[in-house]
Order: structure tokens, then sequence, then C-alpha cells
């Protein structure tokens, strides 16, 4: 506490004193998690960073690198207490390169008003979480994050360039170069995306872009059975068609969500179980077209309902506004659990199919949905009126169960949300005691006082 103290003192002027505040920093979207830090601080600078980060190690003091805190998996959470270090004074678009077409960013940044500003110069970064709006670039490195349109323009891995990294001694680096290709060396850049704040701090990224679509179009089919929606999924991408989105929406889902929108432009009627929203994009309508007519050729080989085609932009966006306000709805619609379970996409319908057995066998009700173009499914474990004894004890062998399953299918145990404080006990499902060891040994190698970020990833 002594040390706390100090540091407090040295760094003042971006420390946060007011109590109320500091209450924010010790939850993200992670159920309904608390762990206070004992300090907080909100350096602007790599040199802040570098400094802190060298007291707290040499004093190994825990430091839990904290974005946006929209995580769902625990990872800004600091669960041995110490230091978060809030990146949130790092907001600055540094550069954008129309000639390269790249930008760099501090992590600060929200993700949307990074796409924002590139699009105005008609570029695009397409990784797109369903937080979009309010989460930093710099979570969505740490994380690797998704979205729908990973689906044809993948993660956030695919287009992270070069970063400058802020090592646990203090040591500032570049991991790589700012180029297209590079064969030089280990990847130090992919070794931190998706790292979770456990090997250092990221205070610059480099991103590649691409030239922004010019046209779109988007279109929700109702599915009588669940099962044929997965199943219509591999059958679009069988028949040439790779789509910018394609989402997947148990009824409940949608149901759900639609209570927060009256106005929507969405009918459920009793005979749907499911939903797919279908987005394509481009650069000439007239190839949208086709292939639009490509896909309702594939969908009515299924038992769907009439399909509703946005008319509009107005009508694209209340469409995407629901799907990305579906996690929020079954938040609020009870006390849940999500699972971020990823399958080749053929396997899916299996995968669902598995989740509904597992959930009957232990009186448990799931709500799914997810990015189904590229497999991943969410599983959102309701409580609704289950007893504490049965979530506490039931749940944690059901989850196993489902990731054993996911794993057995050629998957793993998450997609896109990251492993953090909630999913490391799981890990062991996913990877041999060799490869988890290897693992340990980077972590090792970067952090040997293991202060940055502890608790996370690896048990």
């Amino acid at each position: 506490m002594e040390k706390i103290q100090e540091l407090s003192q040295i760094f003042k002027d971006i420390a946060v004193k007011d109590i109320h505040l500091l209450d924010k920093y010790s939850r993200d979207e992670t159920e309904d998690l608390v762990f206070p830090p004992q300090l907080v601080l909100r350096p602007s600078k790599v040199e802040e960073v570098s400094a802190i980060l060298r007291f707290c190690n040499q004093n190994k003091i825990p430091v839990t690198p904290s974005g946006a805190r929209t995580g769902l998996s625990g990872g800004a959470l600091a669960v041995h207490g110490g230091v978060v270090l809030s990146m949130e004074k790092f907001n600055r678009i540094i550069h954008i390169d129309e000639d390269n077409l790249q930008v760099t960013t501090e992590p600060g940044v929200i993700t949307q008003v990074l796409q924002n500003a590139v699009q105005e110069k008609g570029l695009f970064y397409p990784p797109d979480p369903a937080s979009k709006g309010s989460c930093f670039i710099g979570g969505n490195v740490a994380e690797n994050s998704g979205g729908p349109k990973a689906v044809k323009y993948g993660v956030t891995a695919d287009f992270v360039l070069n970063l400058e990294v802020v090592l646990p001694n203090g040591e500032i680096i570049w991991t790589g170069a700012n180029v297209l290709k590079n064969a030089t060396g280990y990847n130090l850049t992919q070794l931190m995306v998706g790292s979770e704040g456990t090997l250092g701090v990221i205070t610059k990224i480099v991103l590649k872009l691409i030239p922004h679509p010019t046209h779109d179009l988007l279109m929700l089919v109702p599915f009588a059975k669940a099962d044929e929606a997965c199943k219509a999924v591999a059958e679009i991408f069988k028949a040439g068609i790779t789509p910018s989105g394609l989402e997947f929406m148990e009824r409940d889902a949608l149901t759900w969500t639609l209570n927060f929108f009256p106005d929507a432009p969405v009918a459920v009627k009793d005979n749907h179980a499911a939903h797919l929203l279908i987005e394509v994009d481009g650069f000439q309508e007239d190839v949208l077209l086709q292939d639009c007519q490509k896909i309702v050729e594939v969908l009515q080989k299924f038992a769907i309902d009439d399909i509703l085609f946005a008319d509009n932009a107005a009508q694209k966006d209340a469409l995407w506004s629901i799907r990305r306000k579906v996690g929020e709805a079954v938040k609020a619609h009870s006390i849940y659990k999500e699972e971020d379970t990823v399958v080749p996409r053929f396997r899916l319908p299996e995968l669902l199919a598995g989740v509904k057995e597992i959930g009957e066998r232990y009186g448990l009700q799931s709500v799914c949905y997810g990015h189904a173009g590229d497999g991943n499914l969410h599983v959102n474990i309701i409580k609704g009126s289950l007893s504490d004894e049965v979530w506490e004890n039931d749940l944690p062998k059901a989850i196993k169960e489902i990731f054993e399953l996911t794993v057995g299918l050629g998957g793993t145990i998450s997609g896109e949300h990251g492993i953090g404080y909630v999913q490391k006990n799981f890990m062991k499902i996913a990877f041999t005691p060799v490869e988890l060891e290897l693992m340990r040994g980077i972590k090792q190698l970067f952090d040997p006082n293991n202060v940055l970020n502890p608790g996370k990833i690896l048990t």
C-alpha cells in the first residue's frame, strides 16, 4: 500500500481521485463482476506509460490496462487490485495516409469515430464489433475483435500492420513495419493482437485501410426452423457468394430486442423460429442484385417466409441497429452467461443442436445469435427463475460440455470476446498441456514479474 501511495504522488496529475468516478473502473460489461483497483491513472503520453510500468514492475504492483470497458470476458477487471491504467486520453487519430491506405491512431479512439474519419476520405476500416459506437480501437486490437463484416473482410488482426508497445519493464518498442508484407523475424505484431493486455500496453496502432464500398443491399429472412437457418449459411457460400454480413438470430433474440424498437419494420410471426440478416456490398449495384438473386435461389430450398428487403438507408440502419442491440436486450431480460463459441460454418447446425440438447439435460434455457457467416455463435444461457443452487452448480458443467462439443466440431472456445478472467479455466479444453506451457513461456519472457494484467487468459 505504501508503494501505491508513492505512485499516486509521483503521478498525482493523472490520478483519478473522485471516489464516485473510481467505481466505473471496477467493472466492464462482463456480467455483474466488480473488482475495485487501488489506484487509477490516466496518462496521455507514451513516456508516462513507460514510467508507470517501470515503477510497477520494480515494485511488483499489478497493472490492468483499461480502454472503454465494453469487454465481455473480464479483460479490463483489476482482479488483483493494484493500478488500472486507463488509455482514454490516448484519443487522437494521428495520420490518415491516403497514398498508402493506412491510418495511424492512438488506442483510445472510439472505433466508429475512426471508421467515420477514414470514410470521409473514401476509405474503409471494416472490423465492426457491436459496441463500435463506444469501444476503443485499442481494446479491439487487444481482443482481436470481429463483428459482422469479418465474414468478408476479416477481423482486427487482418488490418493491424504495426504497433507501438510499452513492455512491462517500461521499454518502448515498435513491433513491425508499416508495410503489407513482412517476413522479417518473428511476427511480434500479431503476437500482441489478441494478447488482452498481458504482454504490453499498446500506445500507437497502424492499420491497413481499403476503398469504401459504394453500394450495399440488405435482407432479413425468416425461417421456420432454426437449424435450417444454420444450414443455409454454408449453402450460400457454396453457391459462390461471400456476403459482407451474415447474422443469425434465434426467435427470442429478435423478439426481446424488438421491445426496444417499437417502430421497427419487422414482424415476427408464430412460425418464425430464427432469422438471417444478409448483406452484400461492393462497387457495382447490378452485380449485387445478381448476388441477391443467387442467395434467394439458395434460400428457397428451405422453409422460409417472406423476405424483407431494406428499401432505403433508414431501413438498413434500423435492421442493423436491431442486430447490434441483441446483446443488450438479453442482458436486460435476465441474469445471463454468454459464451462465444466458433466452429467451421458447415458445423454450425450441429453446434446449435448440441447446445440445445445440453441445455435440455441441465434444465437451462439458451438464446443464440451471432456471426453465422464465420461460424461464430453467441450462446446466452438465461437464469430466469432458476435457483441460485442450480445456477452455481449446474451451469459450469453445462458450459464445459458446450466447449467440449465446440472443440470436438473443430472449433474453439472464443471467436472474438477473448478469454480474459471468466474463461481461463476452460483453456485446457482447447489446448494441450504442451501448447499451454508455450503460452506461459511467452508470458514469462515478456512479463517475468507477472505485473501486467495478471489473472487473465492462463491459470
